[in-house]
């Protein structure tokens, strides 16, 4: 059953979604708040999978709540329930589940559950999974123990010392090309020595922490053999592929690509031997991206438009052709406000980050808004 807890300022409100909720049929509303803070400091003790909760409040703004609840535990997803559009963008940029605009209709409520449903057994799934052994390659890498335990590395060249043996997988990695990828400016005698180490203490590691895989010397290399380990990089790789080389737009399958693509290949662990692969991901979710976008608009599939159009943009910030995009897409769905909220975020980051101007067509199309406004359409 689907534990949620709702909270809005307005009784009403909470009573109606309470009772929508109880129509749709196994939801078990753990609680209802009208004064948000109340709820922030309950809420660890409540557990629920999922907070409805309204934007506009007294004593604090939804979105601000929302990412005081995210902090707390990532886990718990958020479903926005607001008179007010202009919030959108921010809703995604927090990874709200779902933006309910009231009134909202049984109908609309009864999907967003099921998506919640959806989320909250992928997770369950993901949990049973990483109970056993998993490396972790995407937003970072580790290797997780069973009970979601990252490994204990003893120092950091012996972690990055298996990331590497790990990314070259396929075949034996000569010893002298790990020491000019890991110690490049290091005395080759002494470079030689802080291998061996690093491949003592991480054999001594894996087999400590009964890992099912093994560190074997073949010829002049090493090779790591994993026994059944799941890689999340070898499972996106192979989803990546059917989709640019199958006719595949199944929303599915996008969600589950954007659960796999947790962030940039070994993201935040400066190893430069990995950029290349790394660039060469990026490139080829965002080619997937783009054609489930434009497959997604020709079923006329909205709101997965939407969100893989948003997708990108987070993605590219400085993209202006994904920006326009977005942009068009808005103003087509009679969304004005949102659309010139996309052209000021492209256009303060472009000139932020990249100090120039703006493509000829990106002003066009504000201009051509600008003067839709000006007639009043």
């Amino acid at each position: 059953m689907l534990r949620v807890l709702l909270i809005d300022d307005e009784s009403d409100a909470l009573d109606l979604l309470e009772i929508l909720l109880g129509q749709i049929g196994d939801v078990d509303v753990v609680d209802r708040y009208s004064d948000a803070v109340q709820a922030l400091e309950a809420i660890n003790s409540l557990h629920p999978d999922a907070v409805f909760m309204d934007i506009e409040m007294p004593k604090i703004k939804g979105t601000e709540l929302a990412r005081k609840i995210r902090a707390a535990d990532k886990k718990i997803m958020i479903v926005f329930t607001t008179a007010y559009s202009e919030y959108a963008v921010e809703a995604f940029e927090i990874q709200s589940r779902d933006y309910l605009l009231k009134p909202f209709s049984l109908e609309r409520l009864s999907k967003c559950v099921s998506l919640l449903r959806d989320s909250l057994k992928e997770g369950q799934s993901a949990t049973a999974q990483v109970k056993e052994f998993s490396i972790q390659c995407m937003g970072g890498f580790d290797i997780y123990l069973p009970g979601n335990q990252p490994l204990a590395w003893k120092t950091k060249k012996e972690k990055e010392v298996c990331a590497f043996l790990i990314h070259h997988s396929k075949e034996p990695v000569d010893s002298d090309f790990i020491i000019a990828s890991i110690w490049p400016e290091h005395d080759l005698t002494k470079a030689k020595s802080y291998l061996y180490t690093c491949l003592s203490y991480l054999r001594k590691d894996l087999s400590e922490n009964h890992i099912p895989a093994q560190i074997n010397k073949i010829g002049k290399g090493f090779l790591f053999e994993g026994l059944n380990l799941e890689n999340d990089v070898e499972h996106l790789e192979r989803q990546l592929k059917d989709v640019l080389t199958k006719d595949v737009a199944d929303p599915d399958v996008y969600h589950h690509l954007k659960q796999q693509y947790r962030g940039a290949y070994m993201e935040g662990c400066d190893y430069s031997w990995a950029h290349v692969r790394k660039t060469g991901l990026e490139e080829r979710y965002i080619q997937v991206l783009r054609k489930l976008c434009t497959s997604f608009q020709e079923t006329l599939s909205l709101e997965n438009e939407e969100d893989c159009l948003k997708s990108l943009v987070t993605l590219l910030p400085d993209s202006e052709q994904d920006g326009r995009a977005l942009i068009h897409f808005y103003l087509k769905s009679g969304k004005r406000r949102e659309a010139f909220q996309v052209y000021q975020r492209l256009s303060d980051y472009v000139q932020e980050h990249i100090g120039a101007s703006l493509e000829p067509e990106t002003v066009e199309l504000y201009e051509q808004m600008a003067a839709g406004v000006r007639r009043g359409e």
